[in-house]
């Protein structure tokens, strides 16, 4: 819901550390690889309880996350392959961090996490089915026009997903209700881009058609 907003504000913020990452020679994909690693870290951290430590690797996870898009428009070195990687590991980060809180609690946190990590799926697959079908139709990327595919709005997106990582390693103690809270929009993100990609896919498929007889 936030990311359409936060993104064009953090994009400028990024060139000039682009510009220097660049220069030595870096790639796309090696931040890619390097930010996944590090967001890993994040789970024995949150395990052992180590909350502030686990907020860093966090926080390094997303600024690199940042920059691997940023270098590759800068640098000419978009590619569906990137993309891909990106996304893929993004997602592996996003299931992570939850399964961390699991392990640091599992009497308390194991349902609300089982149930909130269930939920990453359906918001995920969603996310995904949809962006294929939208490459086979050409849909416009009016939001998010340097994205590899297709992005579908939703209510709970990176930006929301982030910040709740945040709050659950500064308040560990209400992971519980803070994760049931996500789950429950996370739920609503499900139906909405399910209803919102049936229908869109349904009429382009309809338009399809009439043009096919005109």
């Amino acid at each position: 819901m936030l990311d359409k907003y936060i993104t064009p504000v953090i994009k400028p913020l990024l060139t000039p550390v682009v510009a220097l990452i660049h220069k030595r020679g870096i790639t796309p994909d090696q931040l890619t690889v390097a930010g996944f690693l590090i967001g890993l870290l994040a789970v024995p951290l949150i395990a052992y309880e180590m909350w502030y430590a686990a907020l860093a690797a966090i926080a390094l996870n997303r600024i690199l996350d940042g920059l691997d898009g940023a270098l590759a428009r800068y640098a000419n070195l978009s590619s569906s392959a990137g993309g891909f990687l990106d996304i893929t590991l993004d997602f592996l980060f996003y299931a992570a961090i939850p399964l961390g809180f699991i392990l640091a609690n599992p009497e308390q946190n194991a349902i609300a996490g089982a149930v909130l990590l269930a939920t990453f799926i359906g918001t995920g697959s969603s996310f995904l089915a949809f962006a294929i079908a939208a490459e086979k139709f050409k849909l416009d990327k009016p939001q998010f026009k340097y994205k590899s595919f297709y992005y579908l709005n939703g209510l709970t997106e990176g930006t929301e997903t982030i910040a709740l990582f945040i709050a659950f390693c500064i308040w560990p103690q209400h992971f519980t209700i803070m994760a049931s809270i996500f789950a429950t929009a996370c739920a609503i993100t499900i139906f909405t881009r399910i209803h919102g990609g049936y229908n869109t896919l349904k009429r382009q498929e309809a338009d399809e058609v009439t043009q096919a007889n005109e």
